[in-house]
């Protein structure tokens, strides 16, 4: 199998415009436009009866203590973990592509309760659940895509990998209260390709 995505170039910086946060230089971040990148994938191979999409920060800090915050920074070298930015699932056999905006288009407070996306398939809730828990304005359940949105602090230049996988069930047995590591665990043993693309993103304005 083969990924692209007209939003960006494979391992190059994703816009602006696909990510949960900008820059802001008098609060260091300001909610972005969020917009689920363009994906296309071809060489699907015979028998293939679903997709499944997940997307994955690789480079999520483990320790939270310097995350923005002001006067310190997170070190390139400290222990990183993966975050979660997207599970959608069930996406129909003949589906190759989706547009930019599709599945995402604007940050919703509170997390996307029904967001868009093709008919049939359906999106899961992705790590910005646990990262708002108790915040009193962005607190909630977060479904479907949201985009990069790294400590503005942050020394190393986060990945975001989008991965396609080719399955030879039509549905995925993961409940309604899903999320990416369900869904890994789910395609185990069904996987008959994947391709996958990687985007960066940054909001530290010395890496920019």
């Amino acid at each position: 199998m083969r990924l692209t995505s007209e939003s960006f170039q494979d391992g190059r910086p994703v816009p602006d415009r696909c990510a949960f946060c900008t820059p802001d230089p008098e609060q260091h971040a300001a909610l972005s436009g969020n917009r689920s990148p363009q994906l296309a994938w071809s060489d699907v191979p015979d028998g293939a009866r679903s997709f499944a999409i997940v997307c994955t920060d690789p480079d999520a800090p483990i320790v939270p203590d310097d995350v923005n915050q002001e006067g310190r920074t997170v070190p390139a070298d400290l222990p990183r973990a993966d975050f979660h930015h997207w599970a959608l699932v069930d996406l129909p056999a003949d589906v190759r592509a989706l547009d930019e905006g599709a599945c995402s288009d604007g940050v919703t407070p509170g997390g996307a309760q029904e967001p868009p996306g093709p008919p049939g398939a359906r999106q899961g809730r992705n790590d910005y659940t646990g990262w708002f828990s108790g915040d009193p304005d962005m607190g909630g359940t977060y479904r479907g895509y949201d985009g990069p949105g790294p400590p503005w602090n942050d020394e190393r230049v986060h990945r975001y990998v989008f991965t396609v996988y080719a399955l030879d069930v039509p549905a995925l047995d993961v409940g309604d209260d899903f999320g990416a590591p369900e869904v890994l665990a789910a395609i185990d043993g069904h996987v008959l390709a994947s391709a996958s693309v990687t985007g960066t993103y940054t909001m530290n304005p010395a890496l920019r």
